[in-house]
């Protein structure tokens, strides 16, 4: 079918069309009275700073700035009519003894911007009608602008903006549709030209670049510093510094130095070095030096060096990244950093920085920034881009015709709702403990449930961060974790990983975490890591934990301000009160109880501490058993024969664990067998740790799922049905 005989009459009708809307009104306001007693003009907002005024008969909108620095603003909200795409807006304004505030942009001002059926904000918004002086009386103004694609509101903000001072008389507000052509025609002219100008800067900027290079070899000048044509302390081409700056000269040796002067406060030399056209990869590389150098109150509050690529427009692309350090180095260290440059890209943003940190020093000399082969980098992304598609798994719709039925307890068994006995085996799938984002989460767990045979998941989580900024976020993931697990008929233990003593906000935590998963058939509810270094009675009860004497194995996963208040001690609120909080939102699930010893020793429970279940589904006792670990028996095995266990924790690596003495870890080749044997042999339900390259006991050489052949390849050979014999020694 040939589409000219259409084109033309649909251009035609469209033209039409638009012509008739020329013309409509979108608003129109002269602010005057529509009644004899009117007291302000109808369907306008009366902020505090705005009057009503007359002069001469005629009346207009008064904004007045009431306080330095404190905006007032008339917001409105405007429809906007059916097929309206651009609209001419003229307005009187009157501005009277304004001082612009402290920045450049608090002045007098219409700020508009556009919405959709859904409130969503929509672009392009048209720049803002502003003034920073007074004008002569009252002056007329106009402007026109094009209407956004599925627009359906204008947000209207006539205003004082943060002024000193000021009077903003507004009136004969008048807004028309008018036709698109001329205003997409004179944008599009205004783009073109914006962009010759831009490329011909770029152009200017990347071939001064060139020569740099070709002249010194280097992209930066005076990287090392040396240079100090006038003397002055400053090397040449090294901009003047802020507060917690300085440069420094050891030995006729200049560098500069980066010095933290106020805790939690970042402390960041800034930089824009243009790269030469044509270069496809460059290696920054530098020298420095870390003085105490202590982490902030986040795990990214550090030392590092920050590297971003920006285009013309100074829009941040793809590639850069951060080089990092939470310690002090042993006096200089060489660092580098090899980097495909984007496509676009014109410069590169230089920030050696103390991210927020408690304390410390950066001294940074020796700075270079060179061209280097592409080659290798690309086929290392591409490789990095395989593995991450390999680690890639979606998040998937709840198929509730395949989830597990709902357990219970009988006796020391668990039972599904058919009457059958469910035994437990799988992994713990970590790092959402100490990374909000997660690591391969999903993919760890189909991995577990699909390639080795489990059937539950423990998967550890910190309400820190389901409180937090990002939260959302988190708990999505937990609930995408949730939905892969149950969608393969498979269990999931939510463990709170935290140590000690309960206390209140781990409460908090539990009452929201049940209120969600109330009932869910496949949730089961760890309440607390590893409890340790208290008694039996507070551990259920809850009291006054006293000072800790020495450290645990758990503190290097806690923050210096966590571990400050375990040395100060805390009042707990007891395991009990963990239970409560969850049968309180009327949860059944069974919960996840550890003993203490961190979660190792359950000898209390047998002696007058079982916690009440409250009428739920029942209790499953926690332990966490490792190769230091002694007297199984009284541990937990007799414990077993009253109640489930969860071998919450369970494994052992080729290299001895450091924070425990050496002579009393058993090696791995007689601990393993030996405690899968025992495992089996009592049907205790397990959770190994972990499934994860880089947190010990490892189970996985990296993150081709690869099992380590002293822990990882012996779970998976048990989760697939392989067994292994009890040699009957009780340790």
């Amino acid at each position: 079918m040939k589409l000219s005989r259409y084109v033309l009459p649909l251009c035609c009708m469209l033209g039409s069309f638009a012509a008739s809307l020329q013309g409509q009104t979108v608003l129109n306001s002269d602010f005057e009275p529509a009644g004899p007693t009117e007291s302000w003009p109808a369907g306008w907002p009366q902020p505090a700073g705005a009057t009503w005024e007359a002069e001469a008969g005629n009346h207009f909108i008064r904004m007045t700035s009431q306080e330095p620095g404190k905006m007032i603003m008339l917001y409105t909200e405007i429809k906007i009519p059916a097929g309206v795409q651009a609209i001419d807006f003229s307005w009187k304004q009157r501005i009277t003894g304004l001082q612009r505030g402290d920045k450049s942009w608090f002045d007098a001002r219409i700020m508009i911007e556009f919405m959709d059926a859904n409130r969503k904000k929509l672009g392009p918004t048209p720049r803002a009608p502003n003034t920073s002086k007074d004008t002569q009386g009252w002056v007329a103004k106009q402007t026109s602008f094009l209407v956004p694609e599925g627009a359906v509101l204008i947000k209207f903000m006539p205003c004082l903006f943060n002024v000193k001072a000021g009077v903003y008389d507004l009136d004969d507000m008048r807004m028309v549709a008018t036709d698109p052509v001329p205003l997409r025609e004179a944008a599009a002219e205004a783009k073109a030209a914006r962009e010759a100008k831009q490329s011909a800067e770029a152009a200017k900027r990347q071939g001064k670049a060139a020569k740099i290079l070709a002249d010194t070899g280097n992209i930066i000048l005076n990287g090392d510093m040396q240079a100090d044509g006038n003397t002055d302390g400053r090397p040449d081409h090294w901009g003047k510094l802020k507060a917690g700056l300085s440069y420094e000269n050891e030995a006729g040796d200049l560098f500069l130095r980066i010095q933290s002067d106020n805790p939690e406060k970042m402390v960041m030399y800034y930089s824009k070095i243009d790269i030469p056209a044509g270069v496809d990869a460059l290696e920054m590389s530098w020298d420095w030096r870390l003085t105490n150098i202590k982490k902030g109150s986040q795990p990214w509050h550090d030392a590092r060096v920050m590297m971003k690529f920006l285009d013309i427009n100074g829009k941040k692309l793809s590639g850069g990244g951060d080089t990092y350090s939470k310690r002090s180095t042993d006096g200089w260290q060489h660092r580098s950093r090899k980097m495909l440059v984007p496509e676009g890209a014109v410069s590169l943003e230089l920030m050696p920085t103390l991210f927020n940190v408690k304390s410390g020093i950066m001294d940074l000399n020796n700075l270079k920034l060179a061209p280097i082969d592409a080659e290798p980098l690309r086929v290392a992304k591409a490789k990095k881009d395989a593995e991450r598609a390999f680690l890639h798994a979606d998040a998937e719709a709840p198929k509730k015709e395949n989830w597990p039925s709902e357990l219970h307890v009988e006796g020391n068994r668990l039972v599904n709702a058919e009457g059958e006995e469910v035994w437990l085996q799988g992994s713990n799938v970590p790092s959402m403990e100490w990374n909000p984002a997660g690591e391969n989460i999903l993919k760890s767990i189909q991995v577990v449930l699909d390639e080795w045979n489990g059937n539950v998941i423990r998967l550890p989580v910190k309400e820190e961060y389901w409180f937090g900024e990002g939260g959302e976020a988190y708990k999505k993931l937990i609930n995408d974790a949730v939905v892969m697990a149950a969608n393969r008929g498979a269990y999931l233990v939510l463990d709170l990983h935290r140590y000690r003593s309960p206390r209140q906000v781990h409460a908090d935590f539990w009452e929201e975490a049940a209120t969600v998963y109330k009932n869910h058939p496949a949730v089961i509810f760890d309440l607390m890591n590893e409890p340790h270094g208290t008694t039996w009675e507070i551990w259920r009860n809850g009291g006054f934990v006293a000072d800790k004497k020495k450290e645990g194995d758990e503190d290097a996963f806690l923050s210096e301000i966590e571990k400050k208040m375990n040395a100060r001690g805390f009042e707990s609120i007891g395991m009990q009160a963990l239970v409560d909080a969850v049968r309180s939102v009327g949860a059944r699930n069974i919960v996840v109880v550890g003993g203490l010893d961190y979660a190792y020793d359950l000898s209390g429970i047998l002696n007058g501490f079982a916690v009440d279940d409250h009428g739920g589904n029942g209790v499953m006792y926690s332990t966490h058993v490792y190769p230091w670990k002694r007297g199984w028996q009284k541990s937990f095995l007799d414990v077993a024969e009253k109640y489930p266990i969860l071998v919450g924790e369970v494994g052992a690596d080729a290299k001895k664990m450091n924070f425990m003495p050496h002579d009393i870890q058993e090696d791995w080749d007689t601990w393993v067998p030996d405690m899968l044997g025992l495992i089996q042999k009592h049907k205790l339900n397990w959770t190994a740790w972990c499934l994860h390259p880089g947190a010990s006991p490892r189970m996985l050489v990296d993150w081709t799922y690869t099992p380590t052949p002293f822990w990882g390849q012996q779970a998976k050979d048990a989760l697939s049905g392989q067994e292994f014999e009890f040699s009957g020694r009780l340790r």
